[in-house]
């Protein structure tokens, strides 16, 4: 009688009729399940922890490759630090200081008298604070040929300090000739007094509110 045949023949219910080799082939399988399920088990919670450590490994290695970049990018970022600067610094210079307006503003003045123009109208207004700068508004009405109009408005572009030319408004008048009205703003820094007391006034509405 073959294994197949000694299978078909045999009572669960009375294991220990069984032949031996069934027997040692059920404690076997039985063993086998036993221990799979006790290693099941017992893997469980180092293979949580194993995932765990793969996935901080991921973002250790995600953080690295981005401070790499940074510090490969870090002489970059210092060098055009460096030129905002130096650029900020020229700026600034272009910017007169507050014992120096009354010169630019005769500067703008002589600018359009130089080219034969009729100053009508040179209006300094009121300063107005912006940050760390100021912004002095000008209107200026002047009179004369197309030629020195536009000669007029190159020479103020080409002052040493800042001063551009807003709402330019020109318009035909008697004899042949043009008025051209328009807005010149210049700017100047604030010095250290004037700092100061500007974060006084600033500290003082924020101690109010």
């Amino acid at each position: 009688m073959n294994i197949l045949d000694e299978l078909k023949n045999i009572n669960p219910k009375t294991p220990g009729s069984w032949p031996l080799p069934i027997k040692l082939g059920a404690f076997a399988s039985m063993f086998l399940v036993v221990v799979a399920a006790g290693a099941l088990l017992d893997w469980q919670d180092q293979w949580d922890a194993l995932t765990a450590i793969r996935d901080q490994e991921t973002k250790l290695k995600e953080t690295f490759l981005a401070k790499k970049s940074q510090a490969v990018n870090l002489d970059l970022i210092k060098k055009q630090l460096i030129d905002t600067q130096q650029s900020f610094g020229a700026l600034l210079k272009q910017l007169p200081s507050k014992s120096e307006m009354d010169a630019l503003l005769t500067d703008i003045n002589q600018a359009g008298l130089g080219r034969g123009l009729q100053v009508d109208l040179f209006k300094p207004g009121s300063e107005v604070a912006t940050g760390v700068f100021t912004e002095q508004p000008i209107t200026i009405r002047v009179t004369g040929n197309y030629d020195d109009l536009g000669k007029f408005a190159s020479d103020i572009s080409q002052l040493p300090r800042i001063v551009t030319l807003n709402d330019v408004n020109i318009g035909l008048v008697a004899g042949g000739q043009l008025s051209m009205d328009t807005i010149a703003k210049t700017y100047r820094y604030l010095d250290e007094d004037e700092l100061a007391a500007q974060r006084k006034t600033a500290k003082s509405a924020g101690a109010k509110k």
